[in-house]
């Protein structure tokens, strides 16, 4: 590892610090649990700094409903505002940082999204805490400071998850140019997940260690596309939410979104409103013995998804044959035409399929039957 630094030390002594690359990589797995700061949460938002929870280290993380850990993630984190943040840990010198990385951590953020229940990663925090000697409610009492709620802030770990509100990030003594490049892509194209790269370099020199974190793939492109000209997330309410699907797509798009909100208000038990930096969405949720159930989700680009993807997950419609009815009702709408591969996915309904008034209805027909079908199971 090519370069240095220079140390002043209060006897006015200079001490020159050369790069060294890490004995191994379990080393600098155990300095990112010991010291999750290393994984440059300033950087990562200087506005608010991201701070960590360690989850656990070799988290696993299954493949299937109810399915055993296929994979282990190097480390499980939650920020302050509950993102699940996956960190694999590669040495430069492994080849495997180079592509092979990039499709494990890709893996892992899928499985995660739809198999990974927030219940599993709390027993994870807790076990982690137990080995450790600590006591895993005051270490997150402590973690969440005045503002303490564990109860919401479990939630709010599982909203994001079912959202795909993700953070991926790679780290290594040195992040390769072919990595720094795929980071940086997917970065502009993936929201609202998010997919960095932290380069910690380790310095060492007469008995001194520094260790200087660095983040890649946050450019000011992927911010721009992330948050619009801001920089920033925002949490968006029906008022923004209709101001903007009105300035854009238009008021008949609008009058249709309000439709569905009125249903949603009516027929469900909460209204999700999205943190997108560049879209605002809602969610409409229903809470049916325990379980939480997402059916569509509403966007200001004139387009609502049918929520496929999580309901796989839930009876009854975790049953392809329930998925498969869902469909071909919504395929009897007219202006609807959804494939039948579509059932694991978020497929896409334009707004303004659903102007004409017997087509609207039609369509909160669908949902209300969907409503009796959940909470027959």
């Amino acid at each position: 590892m090519k370069g240095g630094i220079f140390l002043i030390q209060d006897n006015g002594q200079l001490v020159e610090m050369t790069g060294q690359t890490y004995d191994s990589e379990d080393l600098l797995q155990e300095l990112l649990a010991k010291y999750p700061s290393l994984l440059a949460g300033d950087q990562i938002d200087g506005a608010a700094p991201r701070r960590w929870l360690l989850i656990s280290r070799e988290a696993p993380l299954p493949s299937e409903e109810d399915g055993v850990g296929r994979w282990s993630v190097d480390h499980l984190f939650l920020d302050q505002d509950a993102i699940p943040t996956l960190v694999e840990v590669k040495r430069s010198s492994d080849t495997r940082i180079r592509r092979e990385v990039v499709g494990q951590m890709l893996d892992y953020a899928a499985n995660a999204v739809v198999y990974w229940p927030v219940e599993a990663i709390h027993a994870q925090f807790e076990a982690n805490c137990e080995v450790r000697g600590l006591d895993p409610e005051q270490v997150l009492n402590e973690f969440l400071g005045d503002k303490s709620n564990p109860e919401e802030f479990w939630q709010k770990a599982k909203t994001n998850l079912q959202a795909g509100r993700v953070r991926l990030v790679f780290v290594a003594d040195e992040i390769p140019a072919e990595l720094r490049r795929v980071v940086e892509f997917l970065n502009g194209q993936m929201d609202p997940a998010e997919v960095l790269a932290v380069e910690i370099k380790q310095y060492v020199g007469k008995g001194l260690k520094t260790l200087v974190p660095r983040l890649i793939g946050q450019t000011a492109e992927a911010q721009q596309k992330k948050s619009g000209a801001s920089g920033e997330g925002r949490q968006w309410d029906e008022t923004s939410f209709f101001k903007e699907l009105e300035a854009k797509p238009g008021a008949e798009d609008a009058e249709v979104a309000r439709r569905i909100l009125e249903w949603a208000n009516n027929k469900t038990d909460e209204i999700w409103w999205g943190k997108g930096r560049r879209s605002g969405s809602f969610f409409p949720l229903l809470n049916h013995k325990g379980t939480l159930h997402w059916l569509i989700s509403v966007w200001t680009y004139g387009s609502l998804e049918v929520q496929f993807q999580v309901m796989k997950t839930r009876p009854p419609f975790d049953n392809d044959s329930k998925r498969l009815e869902l469909l071909r009702r919504l395929n009897e709408i007219p202006g609807i035409t959804i494939p039948t591969d579509a059932i694991t996915r978020r497929p896409k309904i334009p707004l303004s399929s659903l102007r004409n008034a017997t087509s609207l209805s039609q369509f909160l027909e669908t949902l209300d039957w969907v409503l009796q079908e959940i909470k027959a199971s």
